[in-house]
This record gives C-alpha cells, structure tokens and sequence, in this order.
C-alpha cells in the first residue's frame, strides 16, 4: 500500500506471509527494509527519499522474489504531492467487505472504491487524484462479512460469535478488505491517509460513560478493544505517519529494533490508549502547499464526564487549536462523524444530551441515555461544548474551512450562515441503507426533526449555536465516492458506479 507522499518522499507499507528483507525498486534505485513481527504477523514500511520526479512505475521484491506488480495490472505508480498543493483529493468512508458477485451487489451495491480503481486504470493525469481520504469504517469489527465469519467460526466456537475477538481475526479482516485486485492495486498506486469511526472498534465507540461501563463489564471487551487499537495502529496509523514520525515513534523503535515478536509490546501501547486516550495522539495534520489537512480522532480523544461532555479532551482541544491556527490559505479537516448535521437532528442531539445530563430528572434521563445509544445521537451536537468551541474557532479564524465526514450512510453539503464554513458528507463507499431506512432518515432527519429539533432545544434551555447553516446538496442514500479539487475554487463532486467504472451523481463549487 502507498501510504504517506509528499514532494520528496514516498512509504509503501507491506504485509508478508514471512519474516524477510522488503526491497522496493523504482526509477533505478532499490530501497530496503527488513521486516518486524506483531502476533506472527510480519510487516514492513519502506522509504522512498531523496526523490526528484515522479514514478512511472515501482516493483517489490521479498527477499530478492519478486511478489508486485501482479500479472495482467498496470503498473503502480508514484505521483508526488506538488510542493504547491494538491490538485485533486478523494475522499469516503463506510465499505464492508462482500464478493462483488452479483448476490452481494443485489444486497450491498456496488463497491464504489473498486469502481474508482477501475476508473484510474484507464484515466488520464488531469483525473488523477494526489490523495485518499478513507474516513472511517474501513473494516466493520462488529458486522462482518459472511466470508470472515467461517474464519470465525472455523478457529472459535467462543464470544462474540458474530464478532472480531482478537488481533489474530483483525488481521484476516483487513486482508478480507483490502486483498481484491482492483483495490489491491488502487491502494499501490494512490498515497492514503485514514481515520478509524466505531466500526473499526465496535459500534457506538466511546459514545458515552456509561457505554464504556456497559462494556467493561463484558468478558470478551477488553481483549477486543486491546486488539483493535493495536490493529489500527499497524494496519492504519503507522502509514499516516511520515518517515521522521515514525523514527521518532518509540514503539515503532521497540517494534522494529527489538526483535523478536511485539505482540505483547502493542498488546500494552492499545491497553494503556483504552484506559489513558491522552497517552497517544491518533489525530494528525499534514501541511499540503494552499491546504493545511487536519484529521480529528473523534472516537478515543472524547471527554464523557456527564455535564462536561467534549468531543476532545482538553489536551486534544489545544492542540487542534494550535494546528488549525498555523499559517494556511484554507483547512481541510476530516472528520469522521460529521459536524454540521441538518439543523434538526442538531437540535434533537442538542436536546438528548441536556437530558442524559439530567435536565429533566433522573427517569427522564435514564431513557435518554437509551435513545442515545439506540439511534446513535453522538455527533458534534451531542457534545454540544466542543461544537460551539470549533464553530467560533473556524469563525475566528476567517479562512475558508471545509470539513469531509462519513459515518451517516448519505451524502450531503451544508453551508454555514457565518464565514466560509463548508461541511461536505460522503458515506457509504459500500454500505447502503434499505429502502425503508431511506425514507426513515428523509422523513425524521429532513422532516420531523426539522420541526421539532429547535423546539426540543428550546424547551431543555439550550442557547442557539453561534451560526446559522442548512444543507444545500443531497442527501443521496446510494454508495458514493467525493473528490475535491484545488487550487482556486474549490470544487466537490460525488461519484457512483456504473459497474466498471464512476459517473458523477453532483458537482458544486464552494463559495
């Protein structure tokens, strides 16, 4: 997989079934490194540095055997980030892992990402996107395919029967999801950045304290969320890092000098992160010439003090202030549950929280924290605190702001009321909702709640927020992918599957 790029460097992340020396040639050049063990898993990260011009084409090689490209694909390519910005940046999020056999396609639609491979395959450079935002849901650890649940079943008759238990299952779940050919090579070819959402843990991820309470008191959680860290880490994080990160990263030093398997090493790291989220940053940023990129952790940075709810603990909020804050003619920031939802549901999660605080009384409370959990009311409005605080952060700022999130199962743009604030949604890659879970959210997303959310707000005591927006594209319920392009106006446009290839459902420029 092509993971971080900019304008000198590039890193391939490798999975081997041994343990070995990774060789990457390109443009002349070979580029090695040995690989480290996690759990009897072997892999490997090898910088390309010291680069001048892009790659027409690279091969890898494992232990001198040459394994990439494969037979009968074209070629993956190195396209480095211009030094003034990118041109053109994909983004999405939510994508199970079925066949793309014409049952599952009846069932789960189309896989968009694998339509977009296709679609590279055969598109010229102004197409070319320079990167890929995959935010949230890459792996669903709580609902997996059929495929992953015989792998289940063959090695456990153990709990959770329906569900990821150890690294061991993370493991074949992500080779479920990323070993196709298209995506296969789709992922060689374009650098990509991630962020996790609560189905690359479990659904419902950290939505409140006594949700976590809920699960400490299951036999199989910890060994699971232990696990799921640890396998983000390798198979997600350790390739959003760039080179000097990662040579500053003590566990990366522990891992790949020590010898030896670190299962147990990244087995303590995930532990310590469940129990202390402070003790490791998953959010990050990277500096993309006119674009400033900022990627929240929504899920493990949250604060769940009853009454003193934070989408990001104190230590996390400082920080993304001092990040967006730096010199920048525009943010990009992925977030992957969205912001700015319709302004009804924002009043209704508005209204839930002040109840699960207990604003209207203990039984009143109680049933609210239920509905909570039940219909996922933990977005930006449900930590109504951490919404004010960035919505007078990017109105402070004054500098165009767009904000890419997932997790909702459609796609839409709002528009702020108050400076150049844009939320763009693209949810799911792969996942749609039923017909009858359609109309539902129209209905109460665009309907009810929009009669009676700022009602509802109104009648806990809860102020206004500091800006008007309304939602002025979408929604749309099929499996998408989104681009934007740079560098003077900003333009968005979601895509869907034809089958073998993408066509555009929507385009707009933002203003």
């Amino acid at each position: 997989m092509l993971r971080h790029v900019d304008s000198v460097s590039a890193s391939i992340w490798v999975e081997t079934g041994e343990p070995c020396t990774v060789t990457v040639e390109a443009a002349g050049r070979a580029y090695r490194s040995p690989t480290f063990t996690v759990h009897g898993h072997h892999y490997a990260i090898v910088d390309l540095v010291g680069l001048s011009q892009d790659i027409a084409s690279y091969s890898v090689s494992l232990d001198g055997d040459q394994v990439w490209p494969l037979a009968g694909r074209p070629a993956s390519r190195i396209r480095l980030m211009p030094a003034e910005g990118p041109r053109r940046m994909a983004f999405g999020s939510c994508r199970t892992s079925v066949p793309h056999d014409s049952a599952h396609v009846r069932t789960h639609g189309d896989d968009v990402l694998r339509a977009y491979g296709v679609s590279l395959m055969r598109a010229g450079d102004e197409d070319w996107p320079d990167l890929l935002l995959l935010l949230g849901d890459q792996v669903y650890a709580d609902n997996p395919s059929p495929q992953m649940l015989d792998y289940i079943h063959a090695r456990r008759n153990t709990e959770p029967q329906g569900e990821i238990a150890d690294f061991e299952e993370y493991a074949e779940l992500y080779r479920q999801a990323w070993t196709d050919p298209e995506i296969r090579w789709l992922l060689s070819t374009v650098p990509t950045a991630m962020i996790f959402d609560d189905h690359d843990l479990r659904d419902d991820w950290n939505t409140s304290h006594s949700w976590r309470a809920k699960m400490a008191r299951t036999s199989w959680w910890p060994r699971r969320v232990v696990a799921g860290l640890g396998a983000y880490w390798v198979y997600q994080h350790l390739g959003n890092l760039t080179p000097a990160e990662r040579a500053d990263d003590p566990l990366v030093r522990e891992l790949t000098e020590g010898g030896g398997d670190g299962g147990p090493a990244l087995d303590a790291f995930a532990a310590g992160l469940d129990a202390e989220p402070g003790s490791n940053r998953w959010s990050y940023t990277r500096d993309l010439g006119h674009t400033r990129l900022i990627m929240i952790d929504t899920r493990c940075a949250r604060q769940l003090t009853p009454g003193d709810r934070r989408m990001l603990d104190p230590e996390e909020w400082a920080w993304l202030e001092e990040q967006a804050a730096a010199p920048a003619r525009r943010l990009v920031i992925g977030s992957s549950i969205p912001f700015l939802l319709p302004e009804g549901v924002h009043g209704v999660q508005n209204w839930n929280e002040a109840l699960c605080d207990g604003k209207w009384g203990r039984t009143a409370q109680r049933l609210s924290e239920q509905l909570r959990q039940f219909v996922d009311l933990e977005h930006w409005a449900a930590f109504r605190r951490s919404f004010e605080d960035l919505s007078r952060l990017l109105v402070r700022l004054g500098r165009p702001a767009v904000i890419l999130s997932g997790d909702v199962h459609y796609s839409y743009l709002a528009k702020a009321s108050a400076g150049q604030i844009h939320q763009v949604v693209c949810s799911p890659i792969r996942n749609p909702l039923s017909r009858l879970l359609r109309w539902a959210n129209v209905l109460t997303q665009f309907g009810l709640a929009t009669l009676v959310g700022g009602l509802l707000a109104l009648l806990a005591g809860i102020r206004r927020p500091p800006f008007r927006w309304r939602v002025t594209k979408g929604p749309w319920f099929q499996n998408a992918l989104a681009t934007l392009t740079f560098p003077d106006e900003v333009e968005v446009t979601w895509y869907e599957s034809t089958g073998d290839g993408v066509r555009p459902i929507d385009s707009v420029r933002l203003s």
